[in-house]
């Protein structure tokens, strides 16, 4: 009986302590971006997320409407990847606005875009890991491709992406709330780093596993990938001339995915910079807020452009939709 009033003690005080720092931290946080004028940073946010919600939507509707592209696994990966940005900005968007316009936010719809941020970067880093794999299996197998990534057992594989990464954040957001039942409804600022750097140790030590974890995968994957398509096919020629497509794609490809994966990094470096309280607050501020503002949101509103109007189909797919579109137009005002 003791014992367990003992750990419910120390829950509730493990609860309070959490309460009190993540209120003070909130507040210290905004009193940090109004005084640096941070919220200058949305004119970039708001461009960024401004081209990709252009294109992204216009490229999922070729993919999709489309029956020769939704046969393609690398269309659907890239379909996915388009899907998972979308979302990701539009979170990102409303976290970045709230924050900077001191919109208060009511916690469990906080918790909710975290976790949905979360999910979504997650989501969007696994199908880029992915894309390379696919890569990989369409050159070293080519005549057995089809048989080995139908574009049912891909679709397959992108339910399961989308619920491992969304096993985690949802997890968290349940524990988020067992602890944090006793907070105030509303926060002045809803940040992920706030959020789950206020968990407690174990939870912090459990985040940090998974995030290296997932990293260390994806890192080794994408490395195995591209030496092994390197080393199958430098007896071929096409790596002799300096400007080829194969050189071409494999830059653009190796930028968008240290884009992709850089942000992350940065995220882990911020988690440790914030439970090191010797660490200036100016300095963690500025990190955040170019962290979340902008190396974040450039893979997404570069990706439409780098990945998806290099490929022939999608833009011959798309001149064609445009030409129907305006002959539609044509006959209409006739």
């Amino acid at each position: 009986m003791n014992t367990t009033q003992d750990l419910t003690t120390e829950f509730q005080t493990v609860r309070s302590d959490s309460m009190t720092s993540k209120a003070n931290v909130s507040d210290q946080w905004y009193d940090a971006l109004q005084r640096w004028h941070l919220e200058l940073f949305l004119i970039p946010t708001c461009l960024l997320t401004l081209a990709t919600l252009l294109a992204n939507p216009v490229l999922l509707a070729c993919i999709l409407l489309s029956h020769s592209l939704r046969q393609e696994t690398r269309y659907l990966l890239l379909a996915n990847t388009l899907a998972a940005d979308v979302l990701f900005v539009s979170l990102n968007l409303v976290s970045v606005v709230c924050n900077a316009l001191e919109v208060a936010v009511l916690r469990v719809l906080c918790e909710l875009v975290t976790a949905g941020t979360v999910a979504a970067y997650c989501c969007a880093v696994l199908t880029v890991t992915l894309k390379v794999v696919d890569t990989y299996v369409a050159v070293r197998w080519p005549l057995r491709y089809h048989d080995l990534l139908p574009p049912a057992r891909t679709r397959k594989i992108l339910a399961a992406v989308w619920l491992l990464a969304a096993m985690y954040p949802l997890s968290l957001v349940i524990v988020m709330e067992a602890m944090e039942g006793a907070t105030p409804d509303k926060s002045n600022v809803c940040l992920v780093l706030i959020s789950v750097g206020n968990m407690g140790g174990e939870m912090t030590v459990g985040l940090h596993m998974y995030l290296t974890v997932g990293a260390f995968v994806c890192t080794a994957l994408i490395l195995f990938c591209y030496f092994r398509l390197y080393w199958v096919t430098k007896t071929q020629g096409i790596w002799q001339n300096r400007y080829s497509r194969a050189r071409v794609t494999l830059l653009a490809h190796g930028v968008l995915l240290l884009l992709y994966f850089g942000p992350g990094l940065v995220f882990t470096v911020e988690l440790v910079l914030y439970q090191h309280r010797t660490v200036s607050q100016d300095v963690r501020v500025w990190i955040n807020t170019v962290n979340m503002c902008v190396m974040v949101l450039l893979p997404r509103a570069c990706a439409p452009y780098l990945y998806g109007l290099w490929y022939r189909d999608i833009s011959q797919t798309l001149l064609a939709m445009l030409r129907r579109h305006r002959r539609l137009s044509q006959v209409t005002v006739a």
